[in-house]
């Protein structure tokens, strides 16, 4: 369950909102000006969401090492 895919799910809505946010200023299109920021909020939002899952993988990880060298001590 690694987030690597929704931290470069996050990073490419991130890129897209940015420059979405650009063309949007430079034609005075704010509509296109504020999806730009939306999509950058989801994007840096999903780019945590993969942080988070990796941040679980790991504690995971380190209860099972946790819980292995619990087993081999009471063997």
């Amino acid at each position: 369950m690694s987030g690597l895919g929704d931290k470069i799910k996050g990073v490419a809505q991130d890129a897209m909102g940015k420059a979405k946010e650009t063309v949007g200023d430079k034609t005075d299109n704010e509509s296109m000006q504020g999806e730009g920021v939306t999509d950058q909020a989801r994007g840096q939002g999903n780019q945590f969401k993969g942080d988070v899952k990796d941040k679980g993988d790991d504690v995971k990880d380190k209860a099972d090492d946790m819980v292995d060298d619990v087993r081999r001590k009471m063997d």
